[in-house]
Parts: structure tokens; sequence; C-alpha cells
């Protein structure tokens, strides 16, 4: 718990305090565990997650078998809000990437108080818009931007919401959550630690040179950063 009283989530935080009222009593504990899988699309969820700390990847699948990540949430966001609201049906896939504790909310609750409390309902709205805009970004990234900022671009988000410099990650992991070969990755990471930017290890990625990575970054870094600002109220990061 944070000085509030209430668990260090971003959304958590920003709720009022009429609406934190009613999700309290419903609000339960837990520790996400790396590689689980908090949602598959397609299939009903049974619970809304707001992290505390960590990060879930929110990944969609294509035919071919490839798996490409589409955003990363953590601290600042919730896991399932849109499709509590909607259906229920997880439209994406979300794996815990970097365990972390979370507090989970029942659909049927979430639904609940969402119907009593406009401010709740508007906080999650308002997330889902954020999520698309970094949806949105990352595909435009993956488009036109080189491996190397895009790289940049994803350290720099798992830093954020891990809020440590060392990331316990492999290349092929890390391969495959931005969509591209491993011997690209592999490349880039290289060239990276000869600048002294990074360095990288068997299954650990540290982040020496902050700045360095910020400014190999490409835009969209900051602009996922202004929306979620200009959307949610606030970040909790950088």
């Amino acid at each position: 718990m944070t000085a509030s009283g209430r668990p260090p989530n971003q959304l958590l935080q920003l709720l009022d305090v009429a609406g934190f009222d009613l999700l309290r009593p419903h609000l339960a504990t837990i520790e996400m565990v790396r590689k689980s899988v908090l949602g598959e699309a397609g299939t009903a969820l049974r619970y809304v997650y707001f992290p505390h700390g960590g990060s879930v990847s929110i990944t969609v699948g294509l035919s071919e078998g490839q798996i490409i990540e589409v955003a990363m949430l953590g601290r600042d966001s919730v896991v399932g809000g849109g499709a509590a609201l909607a259906d229920g049906i997880a439209p994406t896939d979300a794996v815990v990437l970097f365990p972390g504790a979370a507090s989970t909310l029942e659909i049927a609750a979430c639904r609940a108080v969402a119907a009593a409390s406009a401010p709740f309902r508007e906080l999650i709205v308002r997330h889902e818009q954020s999520l698309l805009a970094h949806a949105q970004q990352s595909l435009l990234c993956n488009t036109l931007h080189p491996v190397e900022a895009r790289l940049a671009r994803w350290l720099l988000r798992a830093r954020d919401l891990s809020d440590s410099e060392v990331l316990p990650l492999t290349q092929e992991a890390l391969a495959q959550m931005m969509g591209v070969r491993r011997n690209a990755v592999s490349l880039v990471a290289h060239a990276l630690q000869r600048a002294g930017i990074i360095h990288y290890s068997r299954g650990q990625i540290e982040i020496l040179d902050l700045r360095a990575l910020e400014k190999t970054s490409c835009d969209c870094y900051a602009a996922v950063k202004a929306q979620h600002l200009r959307l949610v109220g606030a970040v909790p990061w950088g």
C-alpha cells in the first residue's frame, strides 16, 4: 500500500474517494508469476488486474504462428478492464513478462462498480483509449522504424514499468515480442553494448546509459507517454 492507503497502481490512485470505497471490498492481491496467462484471446475473463509492478505483454498471434506484442502494461494500467465492461471476452492474449504484485477484481464486481461509479467507468474507458493509442503507435513503429530505435523504445518502456535498470530477459524473448529475427536483435544489442549504452548477458539486459538510450529511441516512446498523460491524467514514470 502507498501513503494514500491504496495499492500502488496509477488508476487506483487516480480514482475518486467514493469510487475507490465502492471498489475496495472487492479487491484482492496476488503475485503475478512470469509467463502466467492472465487472458487468452476469445475466452471469457474471470478477473481484471491492476498491476502494482512487473509488466504484462499484450500480444496477438498471426496465422503463421508468429506472436507480436502490441502493448506492454504495468502499474499505469489495467488488464481486462475494457473487456469487462463489454462482453467479458478477452480480445488479445495477456501474459506476464516480468513478475510483480497486482490487485484483482472479479468481472461481475467490476461491472457493478462501473454501473455505480461514473468516475470509475470513465477511467476504464480513458485507459482503453490510451491502450488503443499505444497499440496503434506500436504498429506504426514496427512498420516504419529501424530495429535499433524499436529496441531502445521497448527497453525504455520495460524500465519504466519495472523501475529497474536490470531486465531479466533473453534476446530470444525480446525478438519474439518485437516480431523480428533473433539475429537482428543480437546485432543491434551488440552495437548498443559496444557504445556503452547497455550490457547484456545470458538472460539479462542492463541499461548503462539512460540518456543515450532515449536518444537512440524513436519518437514513439514520447508519443505513447503523451497520449497516456492526456487521456488518463498522469504518468508515474519517467
